[in-house]
């Protein structure tokens, strides 16, 4: 008898646990989230970028004739200013050719004197012969022969002159590759590289090997940053755009500046084993000059790409992705299907049609209510970017549409109105949260307000 009693009494607290699982189970969960209301606020979008800086106008000075340093002026760090000597690279074989030169072309300025006193003699020559014919004293034959005597003299005159200009034209060049093994400073500035020592060869570049860059002169009153920029903001930026800077070099100062130019050819740099990052060379003008400054700096600028102001912003963090319309969720106590609450009108006509399908048109019965779903309309669901709107201790997956993104918030074109309250975490409850679900503000929502 007593372990019948017993056998009914574990019957009883199992049956008890059962009911209170089920009962547990029908109980609607309430999610602890954070939340934050709508407001209006002046947003700005802005592209983030590092790289480094450099002169805007710099001057590589490369040798333009091959041999050896024999004088140096200046050293890396000096300011110099255009036309000021800066070396020499040892000029005694072009002084040579410039000698040489010089006596060829004296000697062809002789050439043409004789030859001008040859033709003058030849016509002299001609003039009598043409006389003593017309007496009858000289015959046909000796007066042709003054003639072509004159005309090959004549030639004469011309072939030395020609040679003439030659050898002044080689003296001309001679004389310019003289002046090339002096280097004076082509533009004012600092010297910011210095490449090459009293007593070392300089070698001049050829079509296919470039020459020995001997130093580089920049000009470091205006400086700009160059920024490499992804392939998918590079779009954003526009010339004259303002753009704020932050050099590593001095922390606690941001420079200003402008967009002046935007490559076109892409930067190709290896991104491990997914392939290569394509980025964009952006250049940013600086505003104002900055003492002790030195190219190659890095840097990283912020470019403002977009401003809206008194625009209707929502947390970054409160924008999430769901199916579209809602899924309609099981109800044990109906056995029927339901939707966990009446989803929210949107602003494009399409959605507002799923909705107000969702209502049964034989009997009117509203969303929420118990009534057969249609078999012969599919409703076709789809991802769409949205919030959580949090009313009466629910929450409603709302639609919107995403103009800017600012710092730390979402400009909102359409979907949402300035006070509205929505879910902004913590991100692994609005992961799961779902449309419909019960919600209140956790405690660390309430300390922050307060």
């Amino acid at each position: 008898m007593l372990k019948k009693w017993v056998f009914i009494g574990l019957g009883v607290v199992v049956l008890a646990l059962i009911v209170i699982s089920i009962l547990r189970s029908n109980r609607t969960k309430e999610y602890e989230v954070e939340i934050a209301e709508v407001t209006r606020k002046d947003l700005v979008a802005t592209v983030t970028a590092s790289g480094t800086i450099h002169p805007k106008r710099s001057v590589d000075v490369s040798a333009n004739t091959i041999g050896k340093v024999t004088s140096l002026a200046v050293a890396e760090g000096d300011t110099v200013t255009v036309g000021d000597f800066l070396l020499e690279i040892d000029p005694t074989e072009f002084q040579s050719i410039v000698r040489a030169l010089d006596a060829a072309v004296r000697t062809s300025q002789a050439d043409v004197a004789l030859a001008q006193a040859a033709a003058e003699k030849a016509e002299q020559d001609l003039r009598r012969a043409q006389e003593l014919h017309g007496q009858g004293l000289v015959s046909v034959e000796q007066l042709e022969t003054a003639r072509t005597t004159a005309r090959v003299e004549r030639a004469r005159v011309d072939a030395a002159r020609s040679r003439l200009l030659q050898q002044e034209a080689n003296l001309e060049k001679a004389r310019y590759d003289l002046e090339k093994v002096t280097v004076n400073a082509p533009m004012s500035g600092v010297v910011t590289r210095l490449n090459v020592e009293e007593g070392e060869n300089a070698i001049m570049g050829t079509l296919n090997n470039p020459g020995t860059v001997l130093l580089v002169i920049a000009d470091l009153s205006t400086m700009e940053a160059r920024i490499k920029v992804d392939e998918t903001e590079v779009v954003k930026i526009g010339v004259g755009q303002s753009a704020e800077v932050n050099i590593d070099a001095f922390p606690d100062t941001t420079f200003t500046g402008k967009v002046t130019e935007i490559g076109n050819s892409p930067i190709y740099t290896s991104a491990g084993t997914s392939g290569q990052a394509v980025d964009f060379e952006v250049k940013v003008t600086l505003d104002d000059r900055i003492p002790n400054i030195r190219p190659g700096l890095s840097c990283k600028s912020e470019v403002r790409v977009a401003e809206r102001d008194s625009a209707i912003a929502v947390p970054l963090g409160a924008v999430t992705v769901r199916k579209w319309p809602p899924e309609e969720k099981f109800d044990r106590k109906r056995r029927g299907r339901r939707s966990r609450r009446p989803v929210p009108e949107e602003t494009d006509d399409t959605t507002a049609a799923v909705a107000a399908d969702s209502a049964s048109p034989s009997t009117g019965t509203a969303a929420g209510e118990d009534q057969p779903k249609p078999k012969d309309k599919a409703v076709e669901r789809e991802d769409k970017e949205g919030v959580f709107v949090v009313e009466d201790g629910m929450a409603s997956f709302q639609p919107v549409r995403l103009g800017i993104a600012g710092e730390d918030d979402f400009e909102v074109l359409s979907g949402l109105a300035a006070g509205q309250s929505v879910v902004t975490g913590p991100f692994r409850i609005l992961r799961d949260l779902e449309h419909g679900d019960a919600v209140k503000r956790s405690k660390k929502g309430r300390d922050r307000d307060r």
